[in-house]
């Protein structure tokens, strides 16, 4: 796009540090993910793998819809801004409000503790008999309304920013590789700690990371809200 073309490998990291930051956020998936590794009796540090498939599934089913029913307003240069500005700017909210709760001590923690005699206490989408992890995976993506906003602002106006599309189709898979593996990398590590009982990721590294992955969303929200304005070959 103009001066502002980015590389494939530029695609791919963006796409994954993005995603590694919204699947660190506590949330259902975080806590469904944490009950079935720690109540598999075997292979349960695996939960996190078939878990972020199912959520992978559902999530390829909405950026195709995205493209596939939107594409035709990707050339509109007043609705690109504004998606820019929408996106970028939940974007910093988002990761002003993790480095703020950080720096309160506001980041729940339960979770780093967790042990199979805490497993009782489990959310209404467990008792509902979300047994199969990869169907779970993705009922309970689709149960939370924040995943739906992020990918009508955040996730949409990334895929423009980055001219991701059927067309560019190279951009569109490594686009979906790089976010699909944040999210599969972090649930690994949570799915384990959980399973082998594990308390490397104490509270201090937790927060640190979070720090660091607000930092980056502040960051990348305000470029992501202005680096729109500067292209001057978008089309009305």
């Amino acid at each position: 796009m103009g001066n502002f073309d980015f590389s494939l490998v530029s695609i791919f990291a963006f796409s994954f540090l993005v995603a590694l930051t919204g699947a660190m956020a506590p949330g259902p998936l975080l806590t469904y993910t944490i009950i079935k590794s720690v109540k598999t009796r075997q292979r349960g540090y695996l939960m996190g793998v078939w878990i972020i498939f199912g959520h992978a599934v559902i999530e390829m089913g909405i950026i195709l819809l995205l493209l596939s029913g939107l594409s035709f307003i990707f050339h509109n240069v007043i609705f690109m801004r504004a998606v820019g500005v929408v996106g970028g700017f939940i974007l910093l909210c988002f990761g002003a409000s993790i480095v703020l709760n950080v720096y309160q001590d506001k980041i729940p923690t339960g979770f780093l503790s967790v042990s199979t005699n805490k497993t009782d206490e489990q959310p209404r989408s467990v008792n509902q008999g979300l047994d199969n992890p990869v169907l779970g995976g993705a009922l309970v993506s689709m149960s939370n309304p924040y995943w739906w906003i992020w990918w009508a602002t955040i996730g949409f106006a990334f895929m423009i920013q980055f001219d991701i599309s059927f067309h560019n189709w190279p951009k569109l898979i490594v686009f979906f590789i790089g976010h699909e593996a944040g999210d599969l990398i972090w649930y690994l590590l949570i799915s384990s700690f959980a399973f082998f009982g594990v308390r490397f990721l104490n509270k201090k590294i937790y927060y640190a990371i979070l720090f660091t992955c607000g930092i980056f969303m502040i960051v990348f929200g305000i470029y992501l809200g202005a680096s729109l304005f500067f292209k001057p070959d978008i089309a009305v």
